[in-house]
């Protein structure tokens, strides 16, 4: 699959910083290089005002070798949709997303691909090892300026990393390769610029290797602070992921009285509404006023009742005394409300995997990776949904990327960046 938005790059023209010349499954010819900057060694950079206040985010996701998609180099704006057909990569395209993001929290290879075969090109072919795999990779923009990861996985005979690669102004700042196949540890290599040009080092075969960096690097020279200062923008842009998908089936019957954190079905969105309710009066309100206009007849408020054995439903107030349980609500009414809560809401109210203390709030930004965000959905619901979307990005704590079958709906929508991937 390509992103006709994009420019397509084929695995073995990859622009410069990718792993184009690893040829999925196998270690880059030569081992780990990392080049000198021309015209001396490398300095942190200083941000100005604008690059300081500026929180990293993802500006690029790439699909190298992944799946079914081959060369796809999808842009990402503050509210994404990924439109195309049955079959044309989109949920593909978020699964990388998440991945990465795990990758980046410290998740071991075998817990974020448990199948990894299947991720593996259907035309790949194995080499003389009998060796196969995939890549990805993803651009992250901040303070450090772009900042450029890709990964080369091996899928088979054994799932390893074999490739990694960091560059940030035409700098590559840190590489691994795998040199010893009967080891259980890849080659690094990362920028000085002290007395000795480049650090060398083994690191484990089984995690992200940017991921380990900040405890690996001392950052005493200007390389070392370089170094850092990429790694640590593309670990922050890829960290605080929701990935979600509603059903509204697990919505609709009482749910226990919970920790009052959104899981990805929306499943206990009951419990959660019984927390977010009467914690944030301001939230609230806004979120009433998003189902007055996605939900039919008339919404005073949005409640959450408790029933007997510690659970509790969720039910529309109507206002005149009639209250309309969650259960007759009809799918699209169900995702809707889901999808509007979590784009309201925050990392401290989501089921999200990353360590919430570890980066601070002036610097994080949580993505809501939503598949299947049209489904069921009318256009007055999609519209007013990509309008929470792009408000509430333009507070920098939240963007969206969302899957969608035809994105015709926001055509020209201020704010929104539309991705049509083709089979």
């Amino acid at each position: 699959m390509a992103a006709s938005s994009a420019s397509p790059a084929s695995p073995s023209s990859a622009a410069p910083g990718a792993p184009s010349r690893v040829t999925p499954g196998a270690a880059p010819p030569g081992g780990p290089r990392v080049p000198p900057q021309a015209g001396g060694p490398a300095t942190a950079p200083s941000p100005d005002g604008a690059g300081a206040a500026a929180r990293p985010r993802l500006g690029e996701l790439r699909l190298s070798a992944f799946a079914g998609h081959r060369g796809s180099r999808l842009p990402l704006g503050e509210f994404t949709l990924l439109a195309g057909p049955s079959g044309g990569g989109k949920t593909t395209a978020l699964r990388a997303y998440e991945a990465l993001a795990r990758l980046a929290a410290g998740s071991e290879l075998g817990e974020v691909f448990p199948d990894p075969v299947s991720l593996v090109p259907d035309r790949a072919r194995p080499d003389a090892q009998r060796r196969r795999g995939f890549r990805i990779g993803c651009t992250s923009v901040g303070p450090a300026g772009p900042v450029r990861l890709d990964l080369a996985v091996q899928a088979e005979p054994e799932l390893r990393v074999v490739g990694e690669r960091l560059t940030a102004r035409g700098v590559v700042l840190f590489q691994t390769a795998l040199r010893d196949p009967g080891r259980r540890a890849v080659q690094a290599a990362w920028h000085t610029a002290g007395q000795a040009p480049v650090t060398r080092a083994p690191l484990p075969d089984d995690r992200l290797g940017t991921a380990l960096l900040p405890l690996r690097v001392a950052g005493k020279t200007d390389g070392q602070r370089h170094v850092l200062a990429a790694a640590e923008q593309t670990l922050v842009a890829l960290r605080s992921v929701f990935a979600c998908d509603p059903r509204s089936g697990g919505m609709r019957a009482p749910v226990p009285i919970g920790a009052g954190r959104l899981l990805g079905d929306c499943g206990n969105l009951a419990d959660v509404l019984w927390r977010t309710r009467a914690e944030c009066g301001r939230r609230h309100a806004q979120f009433v006023d998003a189902a007055r206009v996605g939900c039919t007849g008339p919404v005073a408020d949005v409640r959450a009742e408790p029933g007997p054995g510690g659970t509790v439903r969720g039910l529309l107030d109507r206002g005149d005394g009639t209250f309309t349980e969650f259960v007759r609500l009809g799918d699209g009414e169900l995702r809707y409300l889901a999808l509007a809560l979590v784009l309201l809401t925050g990392a401290g109210v989501l089921e999200v995997e990353d360590p919430v203390g570890e980066v601070p709030d002036a610097l994080r930004t949580l993505t809501v990776l939503a598949d299947g965000f049209d489904r069921g959905l009318d256009v007055r619901q999609r519209r007013e949904l990509a309008r929470l979307a792009v408000r509430t990005a333009a507070g920098g704590h939240i963007r969206c990327v969302g899957a969608v079958s035809d994105a015709g709906w926001a055509a020209g929508a201020e704010g929104v960046t539309v991705v049509h991937l083709e089979p």
